[in-house]
């Protein structure tokens, strides 16, 4: 009972830590959104897309509160944008994105991830070029036509769309974000989104066989360990 006892509570850190550090992830997001654009979800689309997805994740309240609450003052931390980007098993692509504090830092903490996965760490641009930078909008809809005149109506470069058993996925540049997310409500009433982000998809993907594969998920755990991290790309299958 002794040993099952202490296996069972290192699985409980271990889960407890994991969400610590999604919940940490989150705030830092929050915050960062609501100091630049303001603390109104209903006028920072932004800001309502990062809360949609903190309560799927199951962030509670209380943080999502206090990281809104933090970003009413006129001081607090000072967050930028770092983006690196870099190559994994095999040639695959992966790119890091963080919020940071101290650029310096961050990019120690990332390099030397990079080096312990036997990966490599490259200049600015060297694979973000073989990516296209896209939002992308998943919701329940059965008229994929109705939701592309909808978004061509208010003037949206739309890149792509699909519809798959019931539900409608609109791609689009990374810079219409808002424009089409607006014209996806304004047409369609209050829309429960089930994906709703900004991201980097490959133009070409990288397979991996069993090994290559180890390496790349040891690269992505200590990259996602790390509190500056808040998302990373790969090219990878």
């Amino acid at each position: 009972m002794g040993r099952a006892y202490q296996n069972r509570k290192e699985s409980m850190a271990k889960t407890s830590d994991q969400k610590a550090r999604v919940y940490s992830k989150y705030a830092r997001e929050i915050y960062v959104s609501a100091k630049d654009g303001g603390i109104d979800p209903a006028g920072n689309l932004s800001l309502r897309s990062i809360i949609d997805r903190a309560k799927k994740d199951q962030v509670p309240s209380h943080v999502i509160e206090k990281a809104i609450d933090k970003a009413k003052g006129t001081g607090g931390e000072d967050f930028t944008l770092a983006r690196y980007e870099g190559f994994g098993p095999n040639g695959s692509m992966v790119i890091v994105d963080c919020l940071t504090d101290n650029p310096n830092r961050t990019f120690g903490d990332v390099r030397q991830c990079f080096n312990k996965a036997k990966c490599k760490l490259g200049n600015s641009g060297s694979v973000s070029h073989l990516f296209d930078h896209n939002a992308i909008f998943v919701f329940s809809h059965s008229d994929e036509e109705a939701v592309l005149e909808a978004l061509m109506m208010a003037d949206v470069d739309v890149s792509d769309i699909e519809s798959d058993d019931g539900k409608v996925t609109v791609f689009t540049p990374h810079t219409e974000y808002f424009k089409a997310r607006q014209a996806i409500i304004d047409e369609f009433g209050e829309t429960e989104f089930e994906l709703d982000e900004i991201q980097f998809i490959p133009q070409l993907t990288t397979p991996l066989n069993e090994e290559d594969q180890a390496v790349l998920d040891n690269l992505i755990d200590m990259l996602d360990y790390l509190e500056d991290v808040q998302k990373i790309y790969h090219s990878a299958t």
